[in-house]
């Protein structure tokens, strides 16, 4: 799109190419940052942000966290719970019982490929809720209660 065209209907464009790059590359996952569309295609922020909104409402792609885009496949499950709900699975899933040891911060962002940060937080509010005890550099969390499955929802 080197050539100067009118910003009516450009985002539609741009959201036409992006589908097309989905559709031709199916283990493409993560879309192009919104920096990278507006550099290759020579638009504004907002074209792409509409362009990403129509993809959006078509089912091709969604918003995951830090204002990134991924695409959306047909049959593709994907857990929109928070990881603080979804450590909660942890439990059960690794058969945990009160006072034993929860799995480190390193192997959880492994475990489910999110920044270290992210999982912080997330145990931070496993420990507000009561079921963690306080971890630190060092210190193994252990299991203090076991949430069921309401409560995880509550996160």
């Amino acid at each position: 799109m080197s050539e100067r065209v009118s910003p009516r209907g450009t985002f539609l464009k741009v959201a036409d190419a992006v589908k097309a790059q989905i559709e031709a590359n199916p283990e493409q996952t993560e879309l192009p940052s919104i920096t990278d569309l507006m550099r290759d295609y020579s638009v504004s922020r907002g074209v792409v942000l509409r362009a990403f909104g129509v993809l959006h409402k078509e089912g091709a792609a969604e918003p995951v966290p830090g204002g990134r885009w991924r695409a959306v496949r047909e049959g593709q499950q994907t857990d929109r719970r928070s990881l603080a709900e979804r450590l909660t699975d942890v439990f059960a899933d690794d058969g945990l019982q009160v006072g034993a040891a929860f799995p480190s911060a390193s192997a959880l962002c492994e475990r489910f490929g999110v920044s270290r940060p992210t999982v912080t937080k997330a145990l931070g509010k496993l420990e507000a809720a009561g079921w963690l005890s306080e971890g630190g550099q060092g210190k193994v969390r252990t299991v203090r209660a076991l949430p069921n499955r309401e409560e995880g929802s509550s996160l």
